[in-house]
Formats: structure tokens, sequence, C-alpha cells
């Protein structure tokens, strides 16, 4: 048995699961029970949202350890399903590993949304959401266009690698700045409902979900991470469109 390729498989198939949005449970189980159906008696695979750790102790005794940093996550409920069903079928049918190997690739390589359609994606959220909270259409159709601010700015960030922090508060700003001005110049009527429908695009709802499922699952070091990275995107959100509101009226006094 080749049982450094065999870790190495469960270990991408891993690192695929936890970087596409998948909980910790999840992630320590399908890698585990891969390991168990391919032969290995002795496995130990330990997940918090950026690190992957496994060792497995070969027939001889030895042990054989991997880790692996993961530096960037993303919401792709598609990739888990497609990872979860993938582990099912290995471990009921265990092909060869360089099977494996190229099925666990073929997963990763997915096209996801092309650019156009995520821009109509947040575009389009951000519409239905401002007319949800009770806007006019007017404000709907301003809630559209800060929508695609949204989606250019975390285009832009994302090519140059910025903390999602500080994007986080540049996006809001922007969409506090783009509302208020529209509501200002007579073009819109309620600045808030733009703000907010606009902001849904920007609620990590799913890491909330998350963190509450590894809380009860008993992975407390990964709930909690997921939990203060919620609330620091809560944080960058209040401050964005904070500093804008407060703009005029800590220079001009009004």
């Amino acid at each position: 048995m080749e049982y450094d390729r065999l870790l190495q498989m469960s270990l991408d198939l891993g690192c695929l699961l936890l970087s596409s949005g998948a909980e910790i449970y999840r992630v320590e189980e399908s890698m585990n029970r891969i390991l168990q159906a391919y032969g290995v008696k002795e496995s130990d695979v330990f997940a918090v949202p950026n690190c992957v750790y496994v060792t497995i102790t070969t027939p001889e005794g030895h042990c054989i350890t991997k880790f692996r940093r993961i530096l960037r996550r993303f919401n792709n409920l598609d990739r888990v399903d497609q990872a979860n069903d993938l582990c099912r079928r290995l471990c009921r049918d265990t092909p060869e590993l360089s099977v494996a190997v190229r099925q666990v690739k073929a997963i990763t390589a997915r096209p996801t949304y092309n650019l156009l359609t995520e821009f109509a994606g947040y575009a389009l959220l951000s519409f239905s959401f401002t007319l949800f909270w009770g806007g006019t259409w007017l404000d709907a159709c301003w809630g559209l266009v800060c929508g695609i601010f949204i989606k250019s700015i975390l285009q832009l960030s994302g090519k140059l690698k910025a903390y999602d922090f500080f994007t986080n508060i540049v996006a809001s700003a922007a969409v506090a700045l783009v509302a208020t001005t529209a509501v200002s110049l007579g073009w819109a009527v309620n600045y808030d409902k733009i703000i907010i429908g606009a902001l849904m695009s920007l609620v990590p709802g799913i890491a909330i979900t998350t963190f509450m499922r590894d809380i009860m699952a008993g992975d407390l070091m990964a709930g909690l991470q997921r939990l203060t990275e919620g609330l620091l995107v809560a944080t960058a959100i209040a401050v964005g469109v904070g500093l804008v509101l407060m703009a005029p009226r800590l220079v001009w006094g009004v």
C-alpha cells in the first residue's frame, strides 16, 4: 500500500471540503472513513477552519503525518456535495489510488459561475432584499447598483489579496455613500432600506450556521473561530456604514 499517496489523497479531499465551507466534523469523518476503507487501522485527523493535520500508523508501526494550511476559504456547496458523494463512493468501491486522485482533482477543477453571473447575482440579491425590507422600486434599483459596487470591490480586493476585514469596511462604506447620495439628490427615497438590502450579500449567514453546527458537534475551537470571524464581518460592516453616516456630522456639524 502506498501510504504516502493515500495520505495525500485523503488530505486533498479534506482540504477541498474545508476550503469550500464544510463543517469540521464532516472533514474529519470523511478523511477517517477513507483511510479506514483503504486498510489503515489507526488514523487521527484534527481540523480547524484554516488547517488540517492527519496522522496514520502503518502495519509496521511507523507514523506518517501530513498537514496543510488553508489560506483562502469560500462557500461552494456544490463542491461540498460532490466531495461528500466521492467520499461515499471511495469507501464503497475503494478504486485504485490513481483513480481516486483523478476524481478529487476533477472536483477541484469543476467550473464555478462566471464573472458576469456573479455580478448579476449580487445585483439581484441587493435588489430583492431592498424590496423585502420595505423599499420602493426606485430604492430597489439603487440597491441593484450597490450590489454591483460590492461585487466590484470584492473582485478587486481578491486580486490585491487584501484582508477581508478592510474589504468589508470599504464595501459597506461604498454602499452607504451611494445610498445617501442618491437620496440627497432626490433619486431615491429610503437610504436605510437600500443600505440594509445591499449589505445582506456581505452577511456571513452560512458561517453563522456552520459555527452553530461545529459547537453542537463538540468542535469548540473551530466553532469559536468561526464565531469570531462572523463578529469581525459584522464589525467591519458597522464601521464602514457608520463612518459614512457620521461624516457629515463630524465635518459640518449636521
